[in-house]
């Protein structure tokens, strides 16, 4: 026992120093991670702690804009004219991009995209901290963004709706297109509080009822993380769909008109006399209406605004023409109900009327002999009419003019309309500072001059003439289908005004352009299917000895017009057709018409459905707003 105890302390001794030597060991480990752990502590809270502060705040909630879908837009056979189709459109948050440069060298070889016009889009862009930098990416474009989302901060994929007219070009300039809002436009009325990203009508049915098809946009809560990613929605607020329209054209004529303008520059018009309806509103040459609803690049819209021919022009009520021989209309309908003389008394026509140093030619060189005013009108004799404003003078003629409705606009619920001119001596005062004088008279009186109408007027014009001397406001709107319950407002034609023409005054004019159409200038429209009554017009360009000759350059040739309405006794269907530098009316516009009317009598015969009807109102006074002009 004594000698065993005695190794025992020795080997305590060592044992403890052991095991002290081992904390100590573990005390120099513990202090090092502590060490190391204090050391990473201050490096997060100390000097990357702004930097780190920062990225907690960014977690944060963010509201985005959803946009409505446009209504529907219909012909009167309830044909799709306009819809919407699904498109990927690439936004990036500007807020949340670190670096636009380098993000843009990133996207730009990601979807082998110009840097340039995404820097553009961004630089640019006038829709806020949240930019659309590219519409319409494919389906590989769009995953390929996905795919790399960590590392293009900011940077999103969104699924929208895009305007689509399913007809392409056809009535492009009726129906018009879409575009982002513009700063300018946000200062209007119209579209005053509306975010910067909204889509919104730029021209055509689609500006004019606008507020009606836009609908009205959404939001929707997310939260997202440091890098403008969402991580979860928190509320939403669903966007509401614009309402559908039913229109009042015919798209089996509207795209009959355009065929048969075909890559002639001019305009065609048709509609019902009895309405005012517009059965077809055509006009060339034309643009695609979806290339423009999905953005074109600067050198593209550069491009449009720079073509000569001015694709974007609507010609049937924004063209501005001098009427020509149609003008001859009314300055009968101005001679008869002034009785400035017999209208069975003649005029002698040799080819030409002297007025001062001027000479005034006929377009027949021989003349025409002595012509009453139903065979100046059947024959179109210029010197006639000459002969007739010159004894009646300027202002019977303007006043004439200004009751069929010219020098005005017509009123129809499209936008951009233009009033064209109605000469007088006040007006030549006030817009050129000079005195009237009568060779001016002599001019306007075959619709020369100064004078200037647009097609859809003159469409009005001789429609009145169809319908008894009354007159109707034309439209293009049919009916507006409520797209939440699907109840249908049908708008009914405003009255009409009421006729300025004797009856008698107004029977003469209608039997002298029967005979137009079947022994005189008009005679390349004579249908066998239906009596067609109507006025040809060869509208000067240039003081020119020829303008219709092969040899003579086109920017030189004369404007054809023809107006018509059909059948005879029971007028449903006026035209009016023009044709820039088209030459003679009775062989370059008059055939047009015949066309159409004929085909509209065949379309006739199966009465257009109404638009679905779940509670139909009618409105007896036409569209319940105008158009918002631009």
């Amino acid at each position: 026992m004594t000698a065993a105890g005695a190794h025992h302390p020795g080997g305590q001794a060592a044992a403890l120093d052991a095991v002290r030597r081992r904390f100590l060991f573990l005390k120099i480990g513990v202090c090092c991670l502590a060490g190391l752990l204090i050391l990473r502590l201050w490096q997060l809270q100390i000097l990357d702690g702004t930097h780190y502060q920062t990225l907690s705040q960014d977690n944060r909630t963010r509201s985005i804009l959803l946009h409505p879908v446009r209504g529907l837009i219909y012909d009167r056979q309830g044909v799709l004219l306009a819809n919407n189709v699904p498109s990927f459109n690439l936004y990036v948050q500007l807020d949340d991009v670190p670096n636009r440069e380098a993000l843009l060298l990133k996207l730009a070889d990601l979807l082998s995209l110009d840097e340039r016009v995404l820097l553009r889009n961004m630089r640019d862009n006038d829709q806020g901290p949240r930019v659309r930098l590219k519409q319409g990416l494919t389906l590989k474009e769009a995953a390929l963004v996905e795919s790399h989302r960590f590392d293009l901060p900011g940077v999103g994929v969104h699924p929208e709706a895009q305007r689509n007219n399913p007809q392409g070009a056809y009535a492009a300039h009726l129906l018009g297109y879409v575009g982002s809002v513009s700063e300018t436009q946000l200062t209007q009325e119209a579209f005053r509080g509306l975010p910067r990203s909204s889509i919104v009508g730029q021209s055509g049915v689609e500006r004019a009822y606008d507020r009606i098809l836009r609908g009205r946009a959404g939001s929707k809560l997310i939260e997202v993380d440091a890098l403008g990613h969402e991580k979860r929605m928190v509320s939403v607020e669903k966007p509401r769909a614009g309402h559908d329209m039913y229109l009042t054209i015919d798209f089996r004529l509207q795209q009959l008109a355009e065929e048969l303008l075909g890559e002639r520059v001019g305009a065609m018009v048709a509609l019902e006399p009895h309405t005012g309806a517009i059965l077809a509103l055509a006009s060339r040459p034309g643009f695609d209406p979806n290339a423009l609803s999905r953005g074109l690049s600067t050198e593209g819209w550069n491009a449009v605004q720079r073509d000569a021919r001015h694709p974007l022009m609507n010609r049937a009520i924004q063209g501005q023409y001098p009427p020509a021989s149609t003008f001859k209309i009314i300055m009968a309908a101005a001679a008869l109900e002034t009785e400035a003389f017999d209208r069975a008394a003649t005029l002698p026509c040799a080819g030409s009327f002297r007025m001062g140093r001027r000479t005034y030619r006929d377009w027949k060189a021989g003349g025409h002999g002595a012509v009453n005013l139903h065979q100046a009108l059947v024959h179109s004799c210029d010197v006639y009419f000459y002969r007739l404003g010159r004894r009646m003078g300027i202002e019977p003629i303007a006043a004439s003019a200004e009751r069929f409705g010219l020098g005005r606009p017509t009123g129809i619920d499209l936008p951009g309309e233009a009033k064209g001119i109605v000469p007088s001596p006040e007006w030549k005062q006030r817009m050129r500072g000079k005195p009237w004088y009568p060779g001016e008279t002599v001019s306007v009186s075959i619709g020369q001059g100064a004078l200037m109408v647009t097609p859809l007027q003159m469409a009005t014009v001789i429609a009145m003439i169809g319908n008894q001397g009354a007159a109707h406001t034309p439209h293009v709107v049919r009916g507006i289908r409520a797209r939440g319950s699907g109840a249908v407002e049908e708008w009914q034609p405003s009255a009409s005004a009421p006729s300025t023409l004797r009856p008698a005054h107004l029977q003469s004019i209608r039997a002298a352009l029967a005979e137009v159409v079947t022994k005189g200038t008009a005679r390349r429209a004579r249908s066998s299917r239906v009596a067609i009554a109507g006025k040809t017009g060869t509208a000067q360009v240039v003081a020119l000895r020829s303008t219709t000759g092969d040899d003579v350059p086109r920017e030189f040739r004369d404007h054809a017009w023809f107006v018509a309405y059909a059948p005879l006794d029971d007028p449903r269907l006026a035209v009016a057709v023009l044709i820039e530098h088209g030459g003679h009316g009775g062989s370059a516009a008059a055939p047009l018409a015949k066309k159409l009317i004929e085909a509209y009598m065949t379309y006739e015969s199966v009465a257009p459905p109404a638009p679905p009807k779940a509670s139909l109102s009618s409105r007896p006074s036409g569209p319940r707003e105008r158009p918002a002009h631009g």
